[in-house]
């Protein structure tokens, strides 16, 4: 068994980078040559001249975008999707220098469909590959292999915080051996201190230890560069873990360098970055287009038809609603209510009797939210974000909410992550809407087009099975 565990342990991870790479080539090449038995029925058009060139530069680029950082890294308490997303990253730049070399250079014996069919092909054998690596390491992980051992040098909250995360899937990899520190400020009396700063050297050396995780405040700086030379000496790689609460009390903060000087910011916001925008707008304008041509022309009559026999008044239903930076705008609904006063100043709540008999199916149905597909296109919202409230409830739970307005960072959604976790409909209490905020926030912070799909896609299912808040 200690045979077996070294292998995982050091032989693995000294060759993983060149399997990575061999492993990825093989499955490039695998496409393309079942590509060209998709499109062609045989593979002799792959030796044609431009072919082979085209070919020979997808080999090419593959290397090089591999060989940048973390291309090839799976962290122990990664994420599928992280991982997911960089691999598509790499595919459309791939995909961008390939159709450069095509179009500009005029390769004009490449089959543009049998391009379109390798790329598909790559991308679906790349992902289940990657997904199928992820289940394995964390299967042999599971099993005792593939571990390391580690110690944390900091009795204290922030110590007991980084035990308890890498301590919670043992799929992760990490076999904790305890705590060093002179005294334990932790008050779960399960977890071991195990000795003082002067005993981490001769533990670390009889029991192998691979990693040292540091959570000591700035004031222990003579122990924690005396644990950096004992690390360094002993070829034992040492971690620090920062104690942000001193600045915040937010559980998410990004570190920028300013050449070296490291600059901590409250939170990170993927969507401030131009590309990341961009790919949301894309998707946004793409997928509400698609909704409106496709269901649009069908639905829009059957709906306007029993609106207006149902009840007297518009067909649509305008309310002013808080947007990106608190800036109000006009979002769309089909009029679910009869006419009232109340409409713009108080929420629906169950059994609401300002509610019409096919308002009421189509709230359940969120068939009413359709027109805000026409917010989207109009660059109002997105079709994944949080929800927009009313301008005066926006105003009110700004006042008693401390981070409410955090929300407003984000342009507001058709759905989103709150709504996809029970957060919907009316609230009744304000934890109810503090919940939401906790969860747009979370979006906010970890925004991803992948995690647009999968918000979409759960919204979808909820439609399906129906929920207890959709009133």
């Amino acid at each position: 068994m200690n045979f077996l565990q070294n292998l995982s342990r050091y032989r693995f991870s000294r060759y993983s980078k060149l399997l990575f790479v061999c492993w990825d080539l093989l499955l490039l090449n695998f496409a393309v040559y079942l590509s060209a038995m998709t499109r062609f029925g045989d593979t002799d058009k792959l030796f044609l001249k431009d072919e082979k060139t085209i070919s020979l530069l997808a080999n090419l680029i593959w290397i090089v975008l591999l060989m940048q950082k973390d291309s090839h890294r799976i962290i122990r308490i990664e994420y599928i999707e992280s991982i997911l997303k960089r691999t598509i990253k790499k595919i459309l730049i791939h995909v961008a220098l390939i159709v450069f070399f095509v179009v500009f250079l005029k390769y004009t014996d490449i089959s543009r469909l049998r391009l379109l069919y390798f790329y598909l092909l790559f991308f679906t054998l790349l992902m289940i590959s990657r997904y199928i690596l992820m289940k394995l390491l964390k299967y042999i992980r599971a099993k005792g292999y593939n571990f390391k051992k580690i110690i944390i040098v900091g009795a204290n909250e922030t110590g007991e915080k980084m035990r308890k995360i890498l301590a919670k899937d043992l799929t992760y990899g990490y076999k904790f051996l305890g705590f060093f520190d002179q005294k334990n400020e932790i008050e779960n009396q399960y977890v071991p201190v195990i000795g003082g700063f002067d005993d981490v050297q001769d533990f670390i050396i009889r029991e192998e230890i691979e990693e040292v995780y540091v959570a000591l405040h700035i004031d222990n700086i003579k122990v924690i560069n005396e644990l950096t030379k004992v690390c360094e000496q002993n070829l034992v790689r040492i971690k620090f873990v920062p104690d942000f609460q001193l600045y915040t009390k937010s559980s998410k903060v990004e570190v920028a360098f300013y050449e070296n000087t490291p600059v901590l910011m409250l939170r990170p916001e993927p969507l401030e970055l131009a590309i990341n925008r961009l790919l949301k707008k894309i998707f946004d304008l793409c997928f509400s287009a698609l909704v409106i041509i496709s269901i649009f022309p069908w639905l829009f009559p059957i709906v306007m038809i029993i609106i207006k026999l149902e009840s007297t008044g518009p067909v649509f239903f305008r309310q002013d609603r808080s947007g990106r930076d608190n800036k109000s705008f006009s979002c769309f609904k089909f009029r679910s209510m009869h006419l009232n006063d109340l409409a713009h100043n108080k929420q629906a709540k169950k059994g609401d009797l300002r509610i019409t008999k096919f308002g009421a199916f189509m709230r359940k149905t969120s068939i009413d939210e359709l027109p805000q597909f026409f917010n989207v296109l109009f660059g109002n919202m997105s079709v994944v974000g949080p929800r927009p409230h009313m301008v005066n409830l926006a105003k009110e739970y700004g006042e008693l909410i401390d981070n409410y307005s955090v929300r407003h960072y984000a342009k507001p959604g058709i759905t989103g992550w709150a709504q996809v976790n029970g957060y919907r409909g009316e609230t009744k209490k304000l934890s109810d809407m503090q919940n939401r905020i906790e969860c747009d926030i979370w979006y906010i912070e970890n925004w991803s087009l992948l995690l647009d799909i999968k918000i979409i896609i759960r919204t979808i299912m909820n439609i399906i099975q129906g929920e207890e808040n959709a009133y």
